[in-house]
């Protein structure tokens, strides 16, 4: 009988090791799908609209990440942000969109809204993780914008872990044109951190290290050509500094496209930029960037090494 104890609890110890180890997509709930590596959570992906109570209706999103985990669990962006409500952990919006004579904007909702279509693809194994979605801008009931995400996330190594965003955007049956703000080019991907600027305890902009191919950044740079930024910063709940850079494929259109950092917690890719691009129906166009999560200050050679093997890798693998 005592063997059979010892050979139960053995096994038990197998089967609660085994769903610990590697990669797991598991829902947080009906809006939100999560991703866990070991057991430790990765990212949070948000396919449904989501509200906060306090915050204005208009401030709903949908089809975002956050949070964005560091790799000792602590979150580094911030979502409905007190200094911008629309701010939204890691997203893809733009203050101007055209379609047909009318101009909405998604950067802060207005007039258009994104929405999950349908799940393309989920895989989860100790080799990475995949997730494929077909989503659509919608103006009304009208579909304007088919858009693919794939998302591939690496295994953490002691010091980084890297997420691969490959967006593929086809207008419909109308062309789309988008731009971005005047004089700050902001509009494209967009990490904001969870600096909480305007709350107790939050992070100061003096304790924020930018990191760009020409070295630390003193001062914002705006409309500026980069082909990757950093941010790090001490987040509650780490065990020292972290952060997360976000590096441009040299496929990507206008290569490499400008800029918009902040060192009160932005990271913003300006694609197109601040003149407006037309993208015309039915012809795609493809969008691939890395997210490099980090812990601690990664020196200038260490962020150009990781440039250099991601833009001499696959796209989204």
């Amino acid at each position: 009988m005592r063997a059979l104890c010892v050979l139960g609890l053995l096994l038990v110890a197998c089967v609660a090791s085994a769903a610990d180890t590697g990669f797991a997509w598991k829902p947080v709930d009906d809006k939100s799908l999560g991703l866990y590596d070991g057991g430790k959570p990765v990212l949070v992906y948000n396919h449904a609209m989501i509200s906060r109570q306090g915050v204005p209706e208009r401030y709903n999103r949908a089809c975002y990440i956050h949070p964005l985990y560091g790799l000792d669990g602590e979150v580094l962006t911030e979502d409905f942000a007190k200094d911008h409500r629309h701010h939204r952990g890691v997203f893809w919006a733009w203050p101007h969109i055209k379609v047909d004579g009318r101009q909405v904007n998604s950067w802060i909702p207005t007039g258009i809204y994104y929405k999950l279509e349908r799940w393309v693809k989920k895989v989860a194994d100790e080799q990475r993780a995949v997730l494929e979605a077909d989503n659509g801008w919608y103006v009304g009931e009208k579909k304007i914008m088919a858009e693919h995400l794939r998302m591939v996330v690496h295994p953490a190594t002691a010091t980084t872990r890297a997420i691969d965003l490959e967006f593929t955007w086809t207008p419909t049956d109308k062309p789309v044109t988008l731009w971005g703000a005047a004089g700050k080019s902001y509009g494209g991907l967009t990490v904001r951190f969870n600096t909480r600027i305007r709350e107790e305890g939050g992070i100061p902009s003096k304790a924020v290290r930018i990191t760009a191919p020409t070295g630390l950044t003193k001062k914002d740079l705006a409309i500026t050509n980069l082909e990757w930024a950093d941010f790090t910063a001490p987040f509650p709940g780490g065990k020292g500094r972290s952060g997360a850079a976000v590096l441009i494929h040299k496929s990507h259109p206008d290569y490499p496209p400008t800029w918009l950092t902040r060192h009160y917690g932005c990271l913003c890719v300006g694609w197109p930029g601040v003149k407006p691009h037309t993208l015309p129906p039915g012809k795609p166009v493809v969008c691939c960037y890395r997210l490099l999560v980090h812990r601690g200050d990664l020196d200038l050679d260490t962020l150009k090494k990781a440039y250099d093997d991601y833009i001499h890798r696959d796209k989204a693998h």
